[in-house]
């Protein structure tokens, strides 16, 4: 049984969206001013989309990402090779493997190349080094040669530039992600951290919280979030671990979230469609330019839906 459930304090001036399967929709804004969203979202501790398209003057969006023929999106290659010495850190599944590794910016483009080609299919060797569970990979400056045109054959792994932080990144793709007003204002202007998302669709992230409130910014594609109150995420978590025999802390995440049972169980209790009634969720839907405010402690999954290129940035402050 769930305890000590609070109220959500939204203004009644909010507008929402239509969700499906039940989830409550999360409030959208009148306005993206520093003074509505101050009041409506981050005093009160109450999830909220700003206005539709409020970001999408960042330059990243026209800078890091073209349309792709097929109506989809695509990393701008040519600007983003510029930079392809940047060591990145990325996420690599191939079913029901994980590992996490740190490589260069120009790799991870040759893994996106890779996994857009139009190769007939044919018995891949893409993991033939790289294979999650068999060896870490660590930094290199010597050439990776399994994505040659020789090999090049669409994957049977996803690899995902996942939470790279911003302040780690060169001057001009800092540059192209400006601090927004309302993370330098809203509150003691305090910005702990900041980090870049970016892969082809579908990507995922397990149910988590963080530690500071997150403004979560959409750059192209398309997700989907769900998020749930401090106390029915705990009690989503608790009935995981029950449900696996576990016993991991809810505080500290680690790969087990990403791979096995837990990681099964954590999306089927999330997302499938006929969870319990009785658990209070809230879902958003983000595009190219869309922002949501995720309070402090509130739990939370997204997706990458669609096809093509996803990315997005998000800001923890206070």
């Amino acid at each position: 049984m769930l305890t000590g459930r609070t109220a959500l304090v939204v203004s009644s001036q909010c507008r929402s969206y239509t969700t499906k399967h039940g989830l409550r929709p999360v409030p959208i804004l009148p306005n993206a001013t520093l003074q509505t969203f101050r009041k409506d979202a981050f005093e009160p501790a109450a999830p909220a989309l700003l206005p539709r398209q409020t970001f999408s003057q960042l330059p990243a969006i026209r800078r890091w990402f073209i349309p792709a023929s097929n109506g989809t999106v695509a990393l701008n290659r040519q600007y983003l090779a510029r930079f392809g010495a940047t060591i990145v850190p990325l996420e690599i599944s191939n079913n029901d493997k994980f590992t996490r590794i740190e490589q260069s910016l120009s790799f991870f483009l040759e893994c996106v190349n890779a996994s857009s080609s139009t190769y007939d299919v044919q018995p891949s060797r893409y993991f033939s080094a790289y294979r999650p569970g068999a060896r870490a990979v660590r930094r290199t400056s010597q050439s990776n040669t399994f994505f040659s045109a020789a090999a090049l054959t669409p994957p049977t792994a996803r690899v995902y530039l996942a939470q790279a932080s911003i302040n780690e990144l060169p001057r001009a793709l800092r540059d192209d992600l400006p601090v927004p007003e309302l993370v330098l204002k809203a509150g003691k202007g305090d910005v702990y951290d900041s980090s870049i998302w970016i892969g082809q669709a579908p990507t995922y992230t397990p149910l988590h919280r963080d530690p500071n409130p997150n403004l979560f910014v959409q750059l192209a594609g398309t997700k989907v979030v769900r998020l749930f109150r401090p106390d029915a995420g705990r009690a989503i978590f608790a009935k995981v671990q029950e449900l696996i025999g576990g016993n991991a802390s809810a505080t500290m995440r680690g790969d087990e979230m990403m791979q096995g049972a837990e990681k099964k169980a954590l999306e089927s209790e999330v997302w499938d469609d006929d969870f319990d009634s009785g658990r209070i969720g809230f879902e958003a839907e983000v595009r190219s330019g869309d922002g949501l405010f995720i309070p402090k402690g509130w739990w939370h999954s997204i997706k990458g839906t669609g096809n093509g290129m996803t990315g997005s940035v998000n800001w923890w402050f206070r």
